[in-house]
């Protein structure tokens, strides 16, 4: 990347975060973002090689937004900066929030072949078309060759099947189930599942 492409992309980021600001005082301190303007900062930051700066955008969007659960390829963006920023715990959840937000995303990221499943989708945005259409990553690049390889041992590894196998029985449950005092235990099993990473 030039300098040229470098200085384009922080001048992206300065204008996000100016609209941002305007947003808030334009709400009277609080902020409204209907555009969604705030999750465009981290997928620039991470064309920037800037993890440390990513990191202190989550920290900021945390604080800012500490209800708003993000969109799946935002949630796959926090796991990188994680990991790259040497925070490989926090990585780990924040990997497992994204296989819960879209549990196609993966084999998408690795190319691999996608098989639906008959589960219970929560929003439209777990579709796979939505991660072909959407999603922008890929093993293949350069910048996250190291990440790839963390991300393939951790979805390997025996405590994330033994989640995501969890998490997929609530949801093949929640297809079928009817009963909304049984619906609100496998939704409230499922919160907890990313706590026993």
């Amino acid at each position: 990347m030039t300098p040229k492409q470098q200085e384009r992309i922080k001048n992206k980021i300065k204008k996000v975060k100016a609209a941002l600001a305007a947003d808030k005082r334009f709400w009277g301190g609080q902020y409204h973002d209907g555009h969604g303007l705030r999750y465009i900062p981290p997928q620039l930051y991470i064309e920037l090689n800037d993890y440390t700066g990513g990191l202190r955008y989550f920290n900021w969007f945390h604080k800012n937004f500490p209800d708003d659960s993000g969109y799946p390829d935002f949630l796959f963006e926090w796991t990188i900066i994680l990991y790259k920023t040497g925070r490989l715990k926090e990585a780990e959840k924040k990997a497992f929030e994204t296989f819960c937000s879209n549990t196609y995303l993966f084999d998408n990221f690795f190319e691999r072949q996608v098989t639906k499943l008959e589960k219970w989708e929560g929003s439209n945005l777990e579709t796979q078309e939505f991660v072909d259409n959407q999603f922008s990553y890929s093993n293949k690049q350069d910048n996250l060759a190291d990440f790839s390889e963390w991300l393939d041992n951790f979805i390997t590894a025996e405590k994330f099947i033994l989640l995501s196998n969890k998490y997929l029985d609530i949801q093949k449950r929640l297809k079928v189930e009817k009963d909304t005092e049984t619906r609100q235990y496998l939704i409230q099993h499922e919160r907890q599942l990313v706590n026993e990473l």
